[in-house]
């Protein structure tokens, strides 16, 4: 699941996450915001055996990305913003922050009744 959250400045938190994978046991997320480096963002595993690891990314961009297992297999997130094809036949995740992410919700005070 990608989630997106407004960070300070001109910046969103993006939260990556995929699913557990039977034979996987090292993710990686791959794109580019890192130059596409297969190794330079790991991926946490979860408690349920999923993946998810969270960056700060600049607003303005549409950035394309790809997760890469431990044998040099590559996956695409089903929840990604959008897909474009890539020049090897396949397709690339899109996050697409071209638009701000929501604020985090800011909690509401309490409705009282005016007493006169």
């Amino acid at each position: 699941m990608l989630q997106k959250r407004k960070a300070a400045g001109r910046k969103v938190r993006v939260t990556f996450a995929m699913p557990a994978m039977e034979g996987v046991t090292n993710l990686y997320l791959a794109g580019s915001f890192n130059d596409w480096s297969d190794t330079a963002t790991p991926m946490e595993r979860g408690a349920d055996a999923g993946w998810s690891v969270t960056l700060s990314l600049e607003t303005g961009w549409a950035y394309q990305y790809r997760f890469r297992d431990q044998d040099g297999g590559w996956h695409n997130d089903g929840s990604a913003d959008s897909y474009l094809p890539n020049e090897f036949g396949s397709e690339n995740s899109v996050v697409d922050l071209t638009v701000a992410a929501p604020a985090a919700p800011k909690p509401r005070a309490p409705r009282g009744r005016a007493t006169t």
